[in-house]
């Protein structure tokens, strides 16, 4: 077959075949998990070579945590477009919250390997999962210090509560998704524990 000497004539460091590449290894998630996922089945939803593969990533790993890299810029930058930062405050965390349900709804599959199967990569994925964490954590701070939330008295929420807010809602997106529940069954708990977290507090 010529595909290959095409292929590797064509691509270089191409951004399309990239993207195919990324594109083809999310498809794979989505069939059979990224555990069981292999450059072949990669290339094969890709419609390209294992040659042009490793002109772009040196391994199936590195593919996959540029995946899940881009896949969370995405979620952050979905869940920000949708928050309205002159709505009342209750209203921005609804929008939050909705927002990053239906996102996970989309790609329930490639949620679920961040959470699950990302940490078994070991010291590796150290980088990627901190920064996922850290942009989430980020964006709920953020999302606390406008004037609205000032305005109703509401102090920015901690970085450290922000990340045990991520973390729990992480825990619960991957049981949702493993339990084959519907992911907009999460909303309204996820929307109440939000809300208690980032609201005003009461003192006694």
């Amino acid at each position: 077959m010529t595909t290959t000497v095409v292929d590797e004539a064509a691509v270089g460091r191409n951004d399309d075949f990239r993207q195919r590449l990324l594109d083809g290894l999310a498809a794979s998630i989505d069939e059979r998990g990224y555990r069981d996922s292999t450059v072949a089945d990669i290339v094969r939803h890709a419609r390209t070579s294992k040659r042009t593969f490793y002109s772009q990533f040196a391994t199936k790993e590195d593919c996959f945590v540029e995946l899940l890299n881009a896949n969370n810029d995405q979620l952050v930058a979905t869940i920000r477009d949708a928050v309205d930062p002159a709505a009342p405050w209750q209203e921005q965390v609804r929008h939050a919250v909705v927002a990053y349900v239906h996102t996970i709804e989309e790609r329930p599959a490639i949620t679920l390997s961040w959470i699950r199967e990302l940490p078994a990569l070991g010291e590796y994925a150290r980088p990627t999962l901190r920064r996922g964490f850290g942009r989430l954590a980020t964006m709920i701070v953020e999302l606390t210090t406008n004037d609205v939330f000032r305005g109703a008295g509401i102090a920015p929420i901690s970085h450290a509560a922000a990340v045990i807010l991520v973390g729990g809602l992480r825990e619960l997106t991957a049981q949702t998704v493993e339990d084959g529940k519907p992911v907009t069954d999460m909303i309204e708990p996820t929307l109440a524990v939000s809300l208690a977290l980032l609201g005003p507090k009461t003192t006694a």
